[in-house]
């Protein structure tokens, strides 16, 4: 409120609550010439007029009849609407304890009667301004957070965008399965939801089902896309993919689960698979659900070497069998 009127040029509100009416007639005196002084002789009716009114500081008398100053205090401090608001106590006792009281309630300030009004003046002046530039502290880093926030926005969608742009690398090289990354990585997702994963989790094996075949971008097409039966030589270049891509995402440093799908979405539970011949729980979480959404769209898709098997086929395929106990090992589905 104070910061709103002195960044805009307008007169800054003193509220005045005080039951001696000349204390209040020396607070307008002193303050007039700056500030719109608003005189309230109890404390009922300074919370009557915040209510409806702001108000830039409060200067609040310690002794009153009825509600005492500490007593109004207590209901602003408690008040989100004013809970903020710069309060000086006004007051006729010097004792320690009394500031000490006071400052644990939440007063901002002191002044002692009589007034000295260069003093009142001053303490006025100077809490304006520190609230002034408080606020517009506040408001920088609100500023700054902002951008932040959208350079980051920016960084993230610049990200999935390069995430994207390599999975269809990967995927264009081969006829035959089009859309096969963005299909295991929605399948991963999907399986790791129904596992009871939440929020970054479901991002990041999102993202890792999409770079789980980026080393094939270092395999020859003519063996890619080959319609007859590998050859051993060939079948290891084959493998070699896993490595490969695990190399070239080793160098994403903040992601290191981007490399672990990639190298090892392709062990076995009996360790069996490639490219470390890891077994059972060795095998990452994440690079075993990989595989369970890796084996089922290879058996739904069309391959250079076959045709798309049906669904039911699929589904109950001993290898799909053998992929999804790798996977719920321990996990309940849901």
């Amino acid at each position: 409120m104070a910061m709103r009127s002195l960044a805009l040029g307008f007169t800054p509100c003193v509220l005045a609550i005080d039951d001696d009416e000349m204390n209040l007639m020396l607070i307008e005196q002193i303050l007039g010439d700056k500030y719109k002084v608003i005189k309230v002789a109890d404390g009922p009716s300074a919370l009557a007029y915040l209510a409806d009114h702001t108000a830039d500081i409060v200067l609040l008398d310690y002794m009153m009849p009825g509600m005492n100053g500490m007593e109004v205090l207590a209901l602003l401090r408690a008040n989100p609407a004013t809970e903020q608001l710069p309060i000086i106590m006004l007051t006729g006792d010097m004792a320690a304890e009394r500031e000490a009281e006071g400052f644990r309630a939440g007063v901002t300030d002191f002044v002692h009667k009589p007034f000295i009004p260069d003093v009142l003046r001053l303490r006025v002046e100077r809490l304006l301004r520190y609230e002034y530039m408080q606020q517009r502290l506040m408001n920088e880093v609100d500023h700054q957070s902002g951008l932040a926030e959208e350079r980051l926005a920016a960084k993230l969608r610049l990200l999935d965008e390069l995430v994207f742009a390599l999975a269809k690398a990967v995927d264009v090289k081969d006829a035959y399965t089009r859309g096969h990354s963005e299909r295991v990585a929605q399948y991963s997702r999907e399986m790791a939801r129904r596992a009871g994963d939440t929020g970054e989790r479901l991002d990041s094996i999102y993202s890792v089902g999409l770079l789980h075949d980026i080393g094939k971008i270092g395999i020859p097409v003519t063996i890619i896309n080959k319609t007859t039966r590998l050859t051993d030589e060939e079948y290891a270049v084959i493998k070699a993919h896993t490595t490969m891509g695990a190399d070239i995402l080793d160098m994403v440093k903040e992601f290191p689960e981007l490399s672990v799908g990639a190298r090892s979405h392709h062990e076995r539970w009996d360790g069996k698979g490639y490219p470390d011949g890891l077994a059972g729980k060795a095998i990452p979480r994440m690079a075993r659900i990989i595989a369970v959404a890796d084996a089922y769209d290879a058996m739904t898709s069309r391959r250079s070497y076959r045709n798309a098997l049906p669904q039911d086929e699929s589904m109950s395929d001993r290898e799909l069998f053998d992929h999804l106990n790798w996977y719920v090992e321990g996990v309940e589905m849901r």
